[in-house]
């Protein structure tokens, strides 16, 4: 089975090649490919994001996160008992009138490199403000470079994903969210993202 002819990436795949660098570029890339080529890849996290979704929607303190640690398979039970404190951290933020908003996903090009902005849910506010969240959960908390992609290429489609909204990217980990820095200059991210893209598909093309 060959891949796509026209590589692409998910936002948290593109964040996290952003973060390295070096050989450990290549490295990145040629496994996404391989991953991509044998349709392989599975999500360990789903029941925790859909269980931190309902203590938000259903005002739950933390009972449906505390649930999904004993439900789960043995397997991914230490997984989600190191998420847990964080997770209820992060809820512990928000406000017991805090509700779940529907976001839809977008593809960001980027240079010549289609990126799929997928948030994990969005959230309006008692006081309005309307968020478009994406979790972090690697074991390292987000980089400066992550943090700054991962929210500008949100921002940069937000009239699509969860329109007026601000984004927001948390570090599930640790229960802290990171949020647009104003000094960071658009334009200067647009390049270094660009010239990123371009080695990511050079990359992805030598890995064929």
């Amino acid at each position: 089975m060959t891949a796509p002819a026209v590589p692409y990436a998910t936002l948290l795949a593109f964040a996290r090649y952003v973060d390295r660098t070096g050989p450990a570029k290549a490295s990145f890339v040629g496994g996404l490919r391989k991953q991509r080529e044998s349709r392989s890849g599975f999500n360990p996290h789903g029941q925790l994001i859909k269980a931190l979704k309902s203590d938000i929607a259903f005002h739950g303190a933390g009972r449906h996160l505390h649930a999904v640690v004993n439900e789960v398979k043995p397997r991914w039970k230490p997984l989600y008992e190191t998420l847990l404190p964080g997770a209820l951290t992060y809820l512990g933020t928000l406000d017991k009138d805090t509700e779940l908003a529907q976001t839809r996903d977008a593809i960001a090009m980027v240079g010549d490199l289609p990126v799929k902005i997928n948030p994990h849910f969005g959230l309006r506010h008692p006081d309005r403000r309307a968020e478009a969240v994406r979790l972090h959960m690697d074991e390292q908390p987000p980089s400066r470079e992550t943090i700054i992609a991962t929210l500008h290429l949100m921002s940069r489609h937000m009239d699509q994903v969860l329109p007026h909204a601000d984004p927001a990217l948390v570090d599930l980990r640790r229960g802290i969210v990171h949020r647009p820095d104003p000094s960071v200059k658009a334009d200067q991210v647009e390049q270094w993202l660009a010239g990123e893209a371009a080695a990511f598909r050079a990359t992805w093309s030598v890995a064929a």
